[in-house]
C-alpha cells in the first residue's frame, strides 16, 4: 500500500474535482500505457530508481577529476536542460551558495565570454568542465568548449610543455554528458578520441527538462559536496513519486490532481496562469519551470516567478477584478528565525489568491540552506508529471485523439532555427579579428 511523505504537501481551492473522480483510471491508464516505453520519451518516469544504481559510480567520477586537474571549479557548458535542470537541482539542495564551486557558461556573445573569463580569474587552468549535449553537436556548447579547449592548450604550452603534452593536459579537464553512442553522438566520439575522463550519459528518452535526475546533474551536485547519502534519499523519493503518480488511488496521486488543476483552468477558458514560488531556494527553480510551461505546455501565458520580490510588483495584475487567472504557491515549511513572518505571509497570499481565483498551495520541507532530499527529490519528480497530465486530463476530457507520441514530451518547434545555423554562417569556435 502506498502512503504519501509529509515532505511536500498540496491543498487545493476552488477547483470542482467531482466531474474527474471517475475518469482517474483513464488517465492514469494513458500514462501507464506509455511510461518507460521506447521512443515514447518517457524513461525519465524509472530514471530515479535506475541512476540510484549508479550513484558510487558518479562519485568516483566527480573524485578523478578534481585529482586530475586539482582544479576545484567545475564549469558547466549545456544549455536548456542541461543548464537549467543543474541550476535548479544545486539551488534547491542549497549547494549554490558559492557560487566558484560550479560556474556555467550557455552564451555565444563576447560580453558574456568575458565575465565567464572573469569569474575563472581568467586562468582557464582552474576549472574543469562539463561538456552536456546529447548530439554532441549544439552550437552553444560547442562554440564555448572550443575556446576552452584552445585556450587550455595555449595555457599549458606557455608553461613550457611542448604542443602534444600540452594537449594530453588540457584533455585531463574535460568530462562529457552525451549519447552513449559514439555513431550518434560527435561529442563521444572526441571524449573517446581524446581520452576524457570517464562515462556519463544522456539516457535514451529523457527530454532535456525532464533530465534533472540524469547524469550531468548528479555530477554536479557530487561534485559540488552533496552527500552520497542524501542523493540516494533524493532519487528514492523521485522514485515514490512515480509509482503515487501511476497510481489510481486519489488520495495519493496529487501529480495527477495538479495536472487536473491547470487543464480546468484552460477548459473554463482562463488562458493565463500564475505559479510563484517563495524565496531564494527557487530563484533557479522558476527558469527550469519556464522552460518545462514553453516546451511541454507550449504556450507562454504562464507566470512563473520567484516572491516575495515579484509578489509586489504582480499583485496589482493578480488582484484586478478584469484579469481571470489561476493561481499556485510553492513555499518552504520554515522552521527558522523567520517563520512568524513567513508564515503570516504565507497566510496573507493564501487568502487573497484563494478568494480570487482557482488556488493551490505547496509546502515543502526544508534542511539548512536548502529543501531535505526527500522534498527537492518529491518536488522535481511532481512536476514533470504534472506537466503531462495536464495534456493527457484535457485531450481525454475534450474527446480528442492521443497522438503516437505526447506532445508533452516533444519539440520539433525548436528545429526551425537551428535550421539557420547549419548554413555554414557561422563556426563554433571561431576568432573573429
Amino acid at each position: 500500500m502506498l502512503t504519501k511523505s509529509s515532505s511536500l504537501t498540496t491543498s487545493f481551492w476552488g477547483v470542482d474535482f467531482s466531474k474527474y473522480t471517475s475518469r482517474v483510471s483513464e488517465f492514469v491508464g494513458e500514462f501507464s500505457s506509455r511510461a518507460n516505453k521506447q521512443g515514447q520519451f518517457l524513461n525519465w518516469v524509472n530514471l530515479p530508481s535506475e541512476q540510484a544504481k549508479r550513484v558510487d559510480e558518479i562519485y568516483s567520477l566527480a573524485s578523478q577529476l578534481m585529482n586530475a586537474t586539482g582544479a576545484k571549479t567545475l564549469s558547466i557548458l549545456g544549455i536548456g536542460g542541461s543548464k537549467h535542470t543543474v541550476e535548479h537541482m544545486l539551488s534547491i539542495n542549497g549547494l549554490n551558495i558559492n557560487r566558484s564551486d560550479i560556474e556555467f557558461y550557455s552564451d555565444i556573445d563576447s560580453s558574456s565570454w568575458e565575465r565567464f573569463m572573469h569569474r575563472l580569474g581568467h586562468d582557464v587552468t582552474k576549472s574543469n568542465y562539463l561538456i552536456a549535449s546529447k548530439s554532441g553537436s549544439t552550437f552553444e556548447t560547442k562554440d564555448g568548449m572550443l575556446r576552452v579547449w584552445s585556450m587550455l592548450i595555449d595555457a599549458y604550452k606557455s608553461q613550457g610543455k611542448s604542443e602534444e603534452e600540452a594537449k594530453i593536459c588540457a584533455n585531463k579537464h574535460f568530462i562529457a554528458v552525451t549519447d552513449g553512442n559514439a555513431e550518434k553522438s560527435e561529442l563521444r566520439r572526441t571524449s573517446n578520441e581524446n581520452g576524457w575522463i570517464g562515462d556519463l550519459y544522456i539516457h535514451d528518452d529523457v527530454g532535456g527538462r525532464f533530465s534533472a535526475f540524469d547524469d550531468h546533474a548528479l555530477f554536479a551536485l557530487a561534485y559540488a559536496g552533496m552527500k552520497k547519502d542524501d542523493m540516494i534519499a533524493m532519487l528514492n523519493a523521485a522514485q515514490s513519486v512515480s509509482s503515487e503518480s501511476l497510481s489510481t488511488d486519489w488520495d495519493i496521486n496529487d501529480a495527477l490532481k495538479e495536472g487536473i488543476f491547470w487543464a480546468d483552468a484552460k477548459a473554463n477558458g482562463i488562458e493565463a496562469s500564475v505559479h510563484q514560488y517563495m524565496g531564494s531556494i527557487f530563484e533557479n527553480t522558476v527558469y527550469w519551470h519556464a522552460q518545462m510551461q514553453n516546451e511541454s505546455v507550449k504556450d507562454t501565458l504562464k507566470q512563473v516567478a520567484k516572491v516575495p520580490d515579484a509578489m509586489h510588483h504582480s499583485a496589482e495584475a493578480h488582484f484586478n477584478p478584469a484579469n481571470k487567472l489561476v493561481f499556485a504557491l510553492t513555499v518552504p515549511v520554515d522552521k527558522g528565525v523567520c517563520r512568524e513572518n513567513s508564515e503570516s505571509y504565507i497566510d496573507a497570499l493564501t487568502k487573497s489568491y484563494s478568494v480570487t481565483g482557482n488556488f493551490f498551495l505547496e509546502r515543502v520541507e526544508t534542511q539548512g540552506m536548502g529543501l531535505t532530499p526527500e522534498a527537492a527529490g518529491r518536488l522535481t519528480q511532481l512536476r514533470a508529471f504534472a506537466t503531462v497530465y495536464q495534456e493527457i486530463v484535457s485531450t481525454i476530457m475534450n474527446g480528442k485523439s492521443f497522438p503516437e507520441v505526447l506532445d508533452s514530451v516533444l519539440q520539433p518547434h525548436v528545429e526551425f532555427y537551428k535550421k539557420n545555423l547549419k548554413g555554414g554562417v557561422v563556426v563554433p569556435g571561431r576568432i573573429s579579428m
